[in-house]
């Protein structure tokens, strides 16, 4: 174990170790001086500007990227205007900061993809710093100006630019340091600035002086600070060479070590494993490497090259000309089983197998000491967790043979922990070689294009199709259209072929792609074989295919959809141009001329003027009346209406309106004379209207001029006659002609006024066939048993049998006998 611990440092009550990842690749002459460097978190890739500022305004600069491991990815010379600062997104795109305010961005392999500003008055002033952030809403660029204004951009893919307020009698000049970083925390972005001893907080709406806890007069002017990877916490160096670390919102101090450093280091990096209660700062000056943590020691390292150093989640990668290495404290688990006589269950468990491998029986007595402690589990579970941990693999080796080895003798033993860390260590020791160049985890790989060992990793650790498999490939998919040596056929097949019908893969998000890269040939190709139409539309939209996306959108048989795309088209096209689209879409056009009978009426107009259809321009024309309050308005559009009608030869339509407009200026006239208020309404109201404010003659002169029918007119009379009790004006009615609707109706509307006397003048008006029910009516049961018995009618004399009371023997023997003798026949 001695020559694992070797190069441990204690800090603390911790330790520190640095660990070789690479002897890099690159060939750089210069080695790193001269060059802007951006390294990206999670072992990302490398980008390198050399000679930033031009030596001559002929010369070049060149801007190279490199995998982790200095294997080259791309390289071009640097074209556009001064660059302040490099740094990359959380999806490996490469953000380069000019002067001038412009961020322009290129991918993985150098491509240019777009560029955005961080404003005109950026652009007036000039970016004096700035810097790339992460938070949860994903990479933000913060800049500051040479007239000191801070502006921040939080989402670049969503970009809002917020100029933070001023900070009083703030300059910048080469003889008042100044720092600043910034932090992400309550859900807010915000800046911290040192002005000399000075120290404020701006956010968007307002610049707060704070002062750090513990912090006193004494350690001078803060020249340096540091945010930790999580934003968790802080650290201020001083010019007097005092490091003071914290939490972020300054309210609890942790550590105050005098470095004996008076000179501003050139990088200040956090270093905290996860769950770690004692992180610690690396400093970085030209010659030496300084780790200072909660304690007032420090562990310092050499420097001989220029470095670079990178924070990432657990340590620290420090990346010069030469080699790479990973700086972190040792994880407890690895420091509990390797540190120098140890008794934990993992030291012990792994002494048991090599004494075991040597024959030994000593390997038996270290069983026995776990067994007693009832500690062969816990054993087993820290040799395969320290394993995860480790990079040399002969070490991991020996802990997983120590952990296979306890576990022969557990009963209750569960494999998930112990099987999967297997698998991801093969994993990343394989993405860790040079070739790859990934000294952490396999979820990088989808980035870096390497789609074979990648999709052979997702089946290897069994990771469900649609979160791996599918993922991978739709991944490499948007990187094929990409490819521009190839034909538009050639890469719509091989992603057809490739792709098929995995879950989770959206052939339009892939088209989206093609779109982007000025292929939209392709882009159709593609969306040809994308199953959900809802998918299709909105990018066909966006290209500018608004008939293929209306054909779309119908085929698909979503009227939403449909209404969608209409929508858009009327937006987006002239008026004519637009109902010449629908017409060639009979659904389509249906369709909105539902949505315009009940939205837009004019639209509706139009659209029939456009067809030329007469009928349905008329229909339009008397439903508009409708609406109108002004009679001669209302006669205006029905007469227009009559004209459409006679065009498209509908003759019955046509004398129908022309009645109507008879009857509006019949009942304008009568509203005039008598204040009938009749105007709007329908034939029959308008007759019931008059009968009942006793205007007959008006009434009849309707019932003649519109060849109202018998029946209805004598209805209308009857009844307006009998709701106003007129009984005399009624037997006057009866007898002007013989009724045509008869007079068992006279009978039933006295009834129902309740006015047997008068109902009953009317009984011997009625029919034969219709005497009985004018009796029973009027509830005369003899005269009904009479006209039944003369009538011989089984139905009739069974009714007046029905209604015909017990008490009265004499009736009921009549009855049945009628009814037994009409049986008979």
């Amino acid at each position: 174990m001695a020559f694992i611990t070797a190069n441990w440092n204690p800090l603390g009550e911790a330790f520190y170790r640095k660990t070789e990842l690479y002897e890099m690749c690159w060939n750089l002459r210069d080695g790193l001086r001269d060059c802007l460097v951006a390294a990206a978190p999670y072992g990302g890739p490398i980008a390198l500007l050399r000679e930033p500022v031009r030596r001559s305004p002929s010369s070049r600069p060149q801007l190279e990227i490199y995998s982790a491991s200095g294997v080259a990815i791309a390289s071009f010379p640097w074209k556009s205007g001064p660059v302040v600062q490099l740094g990359w997104t959380v999806s490996d795109e490469l953000l380069c900061i000019q002067e001038d305010g412009s961020v322009l961005i290129y991918d993985l392999f150098g491509s240019f993809k777009r560029h955005f500003s961080m404003g005109q008055e950026v652009m007036q002033s000039q970016v004096l710093e700035a810097k790339v952030f992460h938070s949860p809403y994903g990479t933000g660029v913060a800049i500051v100006t040479a007239s000191s204004r801070f502006t921040l951009a939080t989402n670049i893919d969503d970009l809002k630019l917020r100029r933070l307020p001023e900070v009083p009698g703030n300059t910048w000049s080469a003889g008042e340091p100044t720092c600043w970083v910034v932090l992400t925390q309550d859900r807010q972005t915000k800046v911290l600035m040192s002005n000399g001893p000075e120290l404020y907080i701006l956010d968007t709406t307002s610049c707060t002086a704070v002062v750090p806890p513990g912090l006193g007069p004494q350690a001078g002017s803060i020249v340096h600070m540091s945010v930790s990877f999580s934003y968790k916490y802080l650290a201020l160096f001083t010019d007097t060479g005092h490091m003071w670390t914290g939490s972020s919102h300054l309210q609890d101090k942790m550590s105050e070590v005098d470095t004996k450093k008076t000179t501003p280091p050139k990088q200040m990096v956090w270093c905290r494993r996860p769950k770690s209660q004692q992180p610690s700062v690396v400093l970085m000056w030209d010659r030496l490497l300084m780790v200072a943590g909660v304690s007032h020691d420090t562990i310092q390292f050499p420097l001989e090259d220029p470095c670079v150093l990178i924070g990432e989640l657990d340590g620290v990668r420090i990346i010069s000309s030469a080699n790479q290495e990973l700086l972190q404290e040792v994880p407890l688990v690895c420091q509990e089983i390797f540190k120098i006589a140890s008794m934990a269950p993992g030291a012990l468990l792994l002494e048991a197998h090599r004494e075991y491998q040597k024959s030994s029986q000593k390997a038996d007595e270290y069983l026995r000491e776990i067994k007693e402690q009832s500690m062969l589990g816990e054993a087993v579970r820290q040799c395969v967790e320290a394993a995860g941990h480790e990079y040399d693999s002969n070490t991991q080796k020996s802990l997983l043979r120590a952990a296979s080895f306890g576990k022969c003798f557990l009963t209750d033993f569960s494999p998930e922990a112990f099987v999967s860390t297997c698998r991801e260590l093969r994993v990343l020791n394989a993405v860790r070689e040079r070739g790859v160049g990934l000294p952490l985890t396999h979820t990088q790989l989808v980035y870096r294009q390497f789609y074979p060992l990648a999709i052979e990793v997702c089946r290897y650790l069994k990771i469900p199709d649609y979160q791996g498999v599918s993922r991978v490939l739709k991944h490499w998919a948007s990187c094929k259209v990409q490819q521009k040596d190839l034909s538009d056929e050639a890469i719509a097949r091989a992603v057809c072929v490739k792709v098929g019908d995995s879950p989770g893969v959206s052939y339009s998000h892939i088209a989206a792609k093609a779109y982007e890269c000025g292929r939209p040939e392709l882009a159709i190709k593609l969306l040809d074989f994308e199953a959900r139409s809802g998918e299709q539309v909105p990018l066909l939209l966006k290209m500018k295919r608004s008939q293929l996306a209306l054909s779309k959108a119908v085929e698909s048989g979503d009227t939403d959809l449909v209404y969608t795309v209409v929508t858009y088209l009327k937006s987006e096209m002239n008026r004519g141009d637009f109902f010449m689209t629908l017409r060639n879409q009979p659904v389509a056009l249906s369709l909105y001329r539902q949505f315009c009978k009940l939205q837009e009426q004019e639209t509706l107009k139009d659209l029939y003027n456009q067809d030329d259809d007469h009928q349905e321009l008329a229909n339009y024309y008397v439903t508009a009346s409708y609406r109108e309050k002004r009679l001669e308005s209302r006669l205006s559009l029905l007469q227009t209406a009559v004209d459409e009608y006679n065009k498209a030869k509908n003759e019955f339509s046509a004398k129908a309106t022309e009645e109507e407009m008879r009857l509006l200026r019949f009942q304008r006239k009568l509203d005039d004379e008598k204040g009938a208020g009749l105007l709007g309404l329908s034939l029959q109201a308008t007759m019931e209207a008059l009968l009942a404010l006793g205007l007959h003659k008006q009434a009849e002169q309707l019932y003649r001029d519109f060849r109202v029918p018998d029946k209805r007119f004598w209805w209308l009379k009857l009844k307006s006659l009998a709701e106003k009790e007129e009984w005399e004006e009624l037997e006057k009615f009866s007898k002007s002609k013989k009724s045509p609707i008869g007079y068992l109706a006279f009978v039933e509307v006295c009834m129902k006024s309740n006015n047997k006397p008068e109902a009953k003048k009317y009984v011997s008006k009625v029919t034969p066939e219709q005497r009985v029910k004018a009796h029973l009516a009027v509830g005369d049961l003899e005269g009904a048993a009479d006209a039944a018995i003369e009538r011989k009618s089984d139905s009739e004399l069974a009714a007046v049998l029905a209604r015909c009371p017990a008490s009265d023997r004499q009736l009921l023997d009549r009855l049945n006998r009628a009814a037994a003798a009409a049986a008979k026949k």
